[in-house]
């Protein structure tokens, strides 16, 4: 599949996922129906910047249309208000910025299509298979950053979304020896798992910025897809 033929496709998904009664893909009766949270309403200081809201993503292609909001399930949104006063109470100067919080299961497939290219053996390594779905897709799991109050990110050795081992947290040390990742960029990184997992949430190998308010099992026995 071609560049053009990707963007087509973006294109057609977008449009089809955003007629609900909002106008967003995540309409009034989808919010209500799953006690879904807007996380800057139990914390205003969060900040939020949703990359699949803009071109700014792997795909180079905005499929959230006008949605800037970052919803999560209440307990996870919790979780991560609580992740971000711990993170404060140690670096006052510092602040959780959001990538990315409940991506619908029709934007996942949009995702893993864009990666027809690649396996789909190797794929899982980056995108979850919508088939079973991702723990984004359930409302429960975050993708975020560290920035100082000035906005400014953090430096954590990768951008988001990038697709490769430089990314992986499992290989830190390793790559830390190799120097491909200085000591500034893990102790950045070990910054934010650091709040994160005392907050509750677990990391995965493979994303510093990925984390999980629960197990995968657990999440599917508490909630359900998201379409």
């Amino acid at each position: 599949m071609t560049f053009q033929q990707k963007i087509i496709l973006a294109v057609f998904a977008l449009i089809f996922i955003g007629c609900n009664q909002t106008g967003l893909i995540i309409s009034t009766k989808t919010i209500q129906q799953h006690n879904l949270v807007n996380v800057q309403e139990l914390d205003p200081t969060l900040l939020v910047e949703l990359k699949y809201s803009s071109t700014d993503n792997f795909m180079g292609i905005d499929v959230y249309g006008d949605l800037e909001t970052c919803y999560m399930r209440r307990v996870p949104a919790q979780m991560l208000a609580q992740a971000h006063v711990l993170l404060k109470n140690k670096y006052p100067d510092l602040l959780l910025l959001i990538y990315d919080g409940l991506r619908p299961r029709s934007i996942q497939w949009t995702l893993w299509n864009t990666l027809s290219d690649v396996p789909e053996s190797e794929r899982t390594n980056f995108v979850a298979n919508p088939n079973t779905g991702s723990i984004h897709n359930f409302g429960a799991a975050v993708d975020l950053t560290i920035t100082y109050k000035n906005g400014n990110p953090l430096d954590m050795g990768t951008h988001y979304d990038y697709f490769g081992e430089l990314a992986f947290p499992r290989l830190e040390d390793s790559l830390l020896i190799a120097g491909d990742l200085t000591q500034e960029q893990v102790d950045n990184r070990l910054i934010l798992r650091n709040a994160m997992t005392q907050a509750g949430f677990s990391s995965i190998s493979t994303e510093w910025w990925h984390f999980d308010a629960f197990p995968y099992k657990v999440t599917k026995e508490k909630f359900t897809i998201i379409e």
